[in-house]
């Protein structure tokens, strides 16, 4: 594909933003994180986080382009009966969120499987059984009263459970999992590692041994230190961005 293919569209706000979030539907559908053309993430562009990019309806993530990102308000009560309007479940969950939840900046909402076994279980906690895990620590939250669908009435409940600053997890009991992060990168990086971890914890109760569970000392430290490792989050997104661009990817455009 050439340069031109790709090129950004310039009279659509928010292109750097697009791109970006783009990348990250592109990206999880690689890694299979995706359901079908279900699943939904968002990323606010305003002060107080109630103008908001969100992928269009029924779109696979492997074809998603910057230009196809819905700019919605969260604040416009009539925004299902506009012309392209977005997914139910998504503008009930989203948009409640960015709603509510101003430090909410980017959202990710998927299923993907170790996570939602995670979400199966009678206890929906991720224990802090290795570094990955750590991360987690104080930092998840677990939703145990799954309402159906995640319509307006669910969207709000869950947003609820999001009030702390603290918490950038949501396990949603019997659903799948909900990632915020301050940008993109940081975002589907928090959202990588948690599939990540979670996958580590099924394969580790797999064996059916005891767990080797770290103190609350060690895992506060290590997810401490991981709060604020520099640069990784944002390295991981641009590196992701350049295996797309070397492949002629038209994420972008």
């Amino acid at each position: 594909m050439s340069q031109a293919a790709n090129a950004p569209a310039p009279h659509i706000a928010h292109m750097a933003e697009r791109a970006d979030l783009a990348a990250a539907f592109r990206w999880t559908a690689r890694l299979g994180m995706h359901e079908g053309v279900a699943n939904h993430f968002s990323l606010a562009v305003n002060e107080d986080g109630t103008r908001f990019l969100m992928n269009p309806d029924q779109m696979h993530f492997s074809r998603i382009k910057a230009s196809d990102l819905l700019l919605l308000d969260a604040n416009d009560a009539d925004v299902m009966e506009h012309p392209g309007a977005p997914d139910p479940t998504a503008w009930g969950l989203h948009g409640s969120i960015h709603r509510h939840v101003p430090h909410a900046r980017c959202v990710m909402h998927a299923h993907p499987i170790h996570s939602t076994v995670l979400a199966s279980l009678a206890d929906s906690h991720l224990p802090a059984i290795d570094q990955n895990s750590a991360m987690f620590f104080g930092r998840h939250a677990v939703d145990e009263q799954y309402g159906g669908l995640a319509l307006e009435d669910e969207g709000t409940r869950c947003a609820r459970l999001l009030s702390d600053p603290k918490i950038k997890v949501l396990v949603m009991g019997n659903h799948g999992v909900l990632v915020l992060g301050d940008t993109v990168g940081d975002c589907f990086n928090r959202l990588y590692y948690f599939e990540r971890a979670a996958e580590t914890y099924i394969r580790a109760l797999q064996t059916g041994r005891p767990l080797r569970v770290l103190s609350d000392e060690i895992a506060e430290k290590t997810a401490s230190a991981l709060d604020d490792y520099p640069g990784q989050a944002a390295r991981h997104l641009s590196e992701i961005r350049a295996i797309l661009d070397a492949e002629g990817a038209d994420y972008a455009a």
